[in-house]
Protein backbone atom coordinates (compact mmCIF):
# COMPACT_ATOMS: atom_id res chain seq x y z
CA UNK A 1 0.00 0.00 0.00
CA UNK A 2 2.43 2.34 0.93
CA UNK A 3 4.43 2.13 -2.38
CA UNK A 4 1.08 2.68 -4.05
CA UNK A 5 0.40 5.98 -2.34
CA UNK A 6 4.03 6.92 -3.25
CA UNK A 7 3.45 6.44 -6.56
CA UNK A 8 0.28 8.17 -6.75
CA UNK A 9 2.31 11.27 -5.49
CA UNK A 10 5.22 10.96 -8.22
CA UNK A 11 2.15 10.80 -10.15
CA UNK A 12 0.72 14.11 -8.77
CA UNK A 13 3.79 15.80 -8.80
CA UNK A 14 5.27 15.21 -12.36
CA UNK A 15 1.12 16.33 -13.30
CA UNK A 16 1.92 19.68 -11.94
CA UNK A 17 5.52 19.75 -12.91
CA UNK A 18 4.29 19.14 -16.78
CA UNK A 19 1.46 22.00 -15.84
CA UNK A 20 4.03 24.99 -14.29
CA UNK A 21 6.43 24.31 -17.31
CA UNK A 22 3.55 24.80 -20.01
CA UNK A 23 2.59 27.81 -18.11
CA UNK A 24 6.00 29.37 -17.99
CA UNK A 25 6.94 28.63 -21.24
CA UNK A 26 3.42 30.27 -22.78
CA UNK A 27 4.63 33.04 -20.70
CA UNK A 28 7.87 33.11 -21.81
CA UNK A 29 7.01 32.41 -25.67
CA UNK A 30 4.35 35.47 -25.64
CA UNK A 31 7.01 37.93 -23.88
CA UNK A 32 9.88 36.81 -26.71
CA UNK A 33 8.54 34.65 -29.31
CA UNK A 34 8.82 31.21 -30.42
CA UNK A 35 12.12 30.57 -31.60
CA UNK A 36 13.93 33.04 -29.73
CA UNK A 37 13.50 31.01 -26.51
CA UNK A 38 15.80 28.48 -24.99
CA UNK A 39 14.89 25.28 -22.92
CA UNK A 40 17.39 27.04 -20.24
CA UNK A 41 14.63 30.23 -19.96
CA UNK A 42 11.51 27.90 -20.00
CA UNK A 43 13.25 26.15 -16.65
CA UNK A 44 14.02 29.40 -15.41
CA UNK A 45 10.60 30.74 -15.38
CA UNK A 46 9.29 27.59 -14.01
CA UNK A 47 11.86 27.16 -11.51
CA UNK A 48 12.73 23.65 -12.52
CA UNK A 49 16.15 21.95 -14.07
CA UNK A 50 16.69 20.44 -17.24
CA UNK A 51 16.62 17.40 -15.83
CA UNK A 52 12.65 18.11 -15.18
CA UNK A 53 12.26 19.53 -18.15
CA UNK A 54 13.46 16.38 -20.44
CA UNK A 55 11.57 14.34 -18.00
CA UNK A 56 8.37 15.98 -19.64
CA UNK A 57 9.24 16.86 -23.13
CA UNK A 58 11.82 15.93 -26.07
CA UNK A 59 12.37 19.73 -27.49
CA UNK A 60 10.32 22.61 -27.26
CA UNK A 61 8.48 21.87 -30.36
CA UNK A 62 6.68 19.06 -28.37
CA UNK A 63 6.28 21.87 -25.57
CA UNK A 64 4.35 23.85 -28.26
CA UNK A 65 2.49 20.90 -29.13
CA UNK A 66 1.58 19.81 -26.09
CA UNK A 67 0.33 24.46 -25.36
CA UNK A 68 -1.06 24.08 -28.66
CA UNK A 69 -3.40 20.93 -27.98
CA UNK A 70 -4.77 22.53 -24.65
CA UNK A 71 -5.99 25.74 -26.33
CA UNK A 72 -7.22 23.33 -29.33
CA UNK A 73 -9.32 21.22 -26.77
CA UNK A 74 -10.38 24.17 -25.23
CA UNK A 75 -11.78 25.87 -28.49
CA UNK A 76 -13.32 23.03 -30.17
CA UNK A 77 -15.19 22.61 -26.56
CA UNK A 78 -16.46 25.99 -26.34
CA UNK A 79 -17.70 25.99 -30.17
CA UNK A 80 -19.19 21.92 -29.33
CA UNK A 81 -21.01 23.00 -26.30
CA UNK A 82 -22.28 26.97 -27.65
CA UNK A 83 -23.96 25.01 -30.88
CA UNK A 84 -25.11 21.85 -28.94
CA UNK A 85 -27.49 24.30 -27.46
CA UNK A 86 -29.52 24.24 -30.26
CA UNK A 87 -32.02 21.51 -31.60
CA UNK A 88 -32.24 19.66 -34.71
CA UNK A 89 -32.66 22.76 -36.74
CA UNK A 90 -29.74 25.61 -35.92
CA UNK A 91 -30.31 29.09 -35.48
CA UNK A 92 -27.45 30.28 -36.98
CA UNK A 93 -27.76 33.57 -35.18
CA UNK A 94 -27.83 32.70 -31.87
CA UNK A 95 -25.24 29.84 -32.45
CA UNK A 96 -23.24 32.70 -33.80
CA UNK A 97 -23.98 34.69 -30.56
CA UNK A 98 -23.01 31.91 -28.11
CA UNK A 99 -20.57 30.96 -30.06
CA UNK A 100 -17.98 34.84 -30.62
CA UNK A 101 -19.30 35.06 -26.56
CA UNK A 102 -17.32 32.47 -25.09
CA UNK A 103 -14.61 31.81 -27.82
CA UNK A 104 -11.01 32.12 -26.49
CA UNK A 105 -9.19 35.17 -28.24
CA UNK A 106 -6.24 36.01 -26.05
CA UNK A 107 -3.43 38.00 -27.55
CA UNK A 108 -0.80 36.17 -25.87
CA UNK A 109 -2.15 32.66 -27.03
CA UNK A 110 -2.27 34.34 -31.08
CA UNK A 111 1.58 35.87 -30.69
CA UNK A 112 2.27 32.53 -29.72
CA UNK A 113 0.58 30.88 -32.45
CA UNK A 114 1.71 32.88 -34.90
CA UNK A 115 5.32 32.51 -34.08
CA UNK A 116 4.60 28.79 -33.98
CA UNK A 117 2.57 28.65 -37.73
CA UNK A 118 5.82 30.82 -38.74
CA UNK A 119 8.19 27.88 -37.60
CA UNK A 120 5.78 25.28 -38.96
CA UNK A 121 5.69 26.40 -42.73
CA UNK A 122 9.81 25.88 -42.78
CA UNK A 123 9.21 22.38 -41.49
CA UNK A 124 6.93 19.90 -43.56
CA UNK A 125 6.98 17.33 -40.63
CA UNK A 126 5.72 20.14 -38.10
CA UNK A 127 3.14 21.61 -40.68
CA UNK A 128 1.56 18.42 -40.92
CA UNK A 129 1.18 17.27 -37.07
CA UNK A 130 0.01 21.38 -36.87
CA UNK A 131 -2.27 20.83 -39.77
CA UNK A 132 -3.77 17.80 -37.40
CA UNK A 133 -4.36 19.72 -34.55
CA UNK A 134 -6.14 21.99 -36.84
CA UNK A 135 -8.38 19.79 -38.08
CA UNK A 136 -10.22 19.24 -34.48
CA UNK A 137 -11.68 22.58 -34.84
CA UNK A 138 -13.02 22.37 -37.95
CA UNK A 139 -14.41 18.88 -37.14
CA UNK A 140 -16.15 20.42 -34.33
CA UNK A 141 -17.57 22.77 -36.23
CA UNK A 142 -18.57 20.04 -39.21
CA UNK A 143 -20.30 17.70 -36.80
CA UNK A 144 -22.56 20.10 -35.39
CA UNK A 145 -23.39 21.63 -39.21
CA UNK A 146 -24.17 17.89 -40.54
CA UNK A 147 -26.12 17.58 -37.92
CA UNK A 148 -28.55 20.44 -39.14
CA UNK A 149 -28.38 20.28 -42.54
CA UNK A 150 -31.42 17.83 -42.79
CA UNK A 151 -33.78 21.15 -41.39
CA UNK A 152 -31.09 24.17 -42.02
CA UNK A 153 -29.67 24.73 -45.76
CA UNK A 154 -26.19 26.12 -45.99
CA UNK A 155 -25.08 28.34 -49.03
CA UNK A 156 -24.29 26.62 -52.18
CA UNK A 157 -21.13 28.36 -52.65
CA UNK A 158 -19.84 26.44 -49.63
CA UNK A 159 -20.11 22.97 -51.23
CA UNK A 160 -21.29 21.62 -48.72
CA UNK A 161 -20.23 20.67 -44.36
CA UNK A 162 -16.60 20.47 -44.74
CA UNK A 163 -16.51 23.84 -46.95
CA UNK A 164 -18.77 25.36 -44.39
CA UNK A 165 -16.28 24.06 -41.59
CA UNK A 166 -13.35 25.49 -43.39
CA UNK A 167 -14.64 28.89 -44.08
CA UNK A 168 -15.52 29.12 -40.72
CA UNK A 169 -12.27 28.38 -39.30
CA UNK A 170 -11.18 30.82 -42.09
CA UNK A 171 -12.76 33.50 -40.98
CA UNK A 172 -11.95 33.10 -37.29
CA UNK A 173 -8.29 33.38 -38.56
CA UNK A 174 -8.62 36.31 -40.43
CA UNK A 175 -10.20 38.02 -37.37
CA UNK A 176 -7.83 37.04 -34.96
CA UNK A 177 -5.30 38.14 -37.17
CA UNK A 178 -6.79 41.85 -37.34
CA UNK A 179 -7.04 41.40 -33.22
CA UNK A 180 -3.25 41.04 -33.23
CA UNK A 181 -2.94 44.26 -34.95
CA UNK A 182 -5.63 46.35 -33.00
CA UNK A 183 -5.91 44.66 -29.75
CA UNK A 184 -9.69 45.44 -30.06
CA UNK A 185 -11.08 41.98 -28.57
CA UNK A 186 -14.47 43.19 -28.37
CA UNK A 187 -14.55 44.47 -32.26
CA UNK A 188 -13.00 40.97 -33.06
CA UNK A 189 -16.37 39.37 -31.45
CA UNK A 190 -18.64 41.55 -33.33
CA UNK A 191 -16.84 41.32 -36.39
CA UNK A 192 -16.70 37.67 -36.19
CA UNK A 193 -19.98 37.38 -35.18
CA UNK A 194 -21.08 39.66 -38.47
CA UNK A 195 -18.46 37.34 -41.06
CA UNK A 196 -19.89 34.06 -39.29
CA UNK A 197 -23.44 34.79 -39.64
CA UNK A 198 -22.90 36.17 -43.16
CA UNK A 199 -21.30 33.24 -44.34
CA UNK A 200 -23.63 30.90 -43.17
CA UNK A 201 -27.15 32.75 -44.07
CA UNK A 202 -28.31 34.76 -47.07
CA UNK A 203 -26.80 37.58 -45.15
CA UNK A 204 -29.82 38.89 -43.55
CA UNK A 205 -29.59 36.04 -40.46
CA UNK A 206 -31.58 33.86 -41.95
CA UNK A 207 -30.62 30.01 -43.29
CA UNK A 208 -30.70 30.25 -47.45
CA UNK A 209 -33.74 29.11 -48.63
CA UNK A 210 -33.90 26.16 -51.48
CA UNK A 211 -34.66 27.19 -54.52
CA UNK A 212 -36.27 24.38 -57.61
CA UNK A 213 -34.94 25.17 -60.74
CA UNK A 214 -37.45 26.23 -63.35
CA UNK A 215 -38.82 23.58 -65.60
Amino acid sequence: MAVKQTGGRVTRRRVRTRANLLDAAFAVFAAKGFGRVSIEEVCEAAGYSRGAFYSNFDSLDELFFALYRQRADLIAEQVARALALDGPELDVPASVDRVTEVLLLDVDWLLVKTDFLVHAARDPAIARTLLEHRERLRQAVADRLARATGSTALPVVLGGVDGAAHAVVAAYDGVTTQLLLDKDVERARGWLGQLLTALLTDGRGRPPETRTRPQ
